[in-house]
């Protein structure tokens, strides 16, 4: 078994969709990114990459490329999700909290948590997102950005 933890951080603006987990959240922003920016995805895919020792999403999807611009970040997972199989390794669980002082997301989740289990080819109780303010500290309790860390278990297949 192998531990990885992923952290990402985007910027809250105006004229972005808003992608969480790759679920649309309607909100009046959204987040800034070469991608659509999505942290939560980023973030797992980061802990997904640092478990099985690869490099990390900006090594292997580099802001540089154009071919990355606006992609959805689903579409990333999945190809972590093949480096991951041809390394030999298998999804056990993924552990995701989302910091965010707005908009609220717990009605997202289980939409969340679906999409991106059966990205990674998992039942949907092994991937737990939550979410909390900061209590108006810091740069996302004053709103301006999002954050997010994700822990993840891979096992060898």
């Amino acid at each position: 078994m192998r531990i990885g933890h992923g952290y990402d951080v985007h910027r809250l603006v105006t004229e972005r969709k808003l992608i969480l987990g790759g679920v649309e959240i309607p909100f009046e922003r959204g987040l800034l990114g070469h991608s659509d920016a999505d942290v939560l995805t980023h973030a797992l895919m980061d802990a997904l990459l640092g478990a099985a020792g690869l490099r990390d999403i900006g090594a292997l999807f580099p802001d540089s490329d154009p071919a990355y611009s606006g992609i959805s970040s689903i579409t990333l997972l999945e190809q972590v999700m093949q480096a991951l199989a041809k390394g030999g390794f298998r999804v056990g669980n993924a552990d995701i909290t989302v910091l965010a002082q707005r908009p609220k997301i717990s009605a997202y989740i289980p939409a969340m948590q679906a999409l991106l289990a059966k990205t990674m080819d998992i039942a949907p109780d092994r991937v737990n997102i939550k979410a909390t303010t900061e209590e108006g500290l810091g740069f996302t309790g004053a709103g301006e950005g999002i954050a997010c860390h994700a822990v993840c278990l891979l096992e060898e297949t």
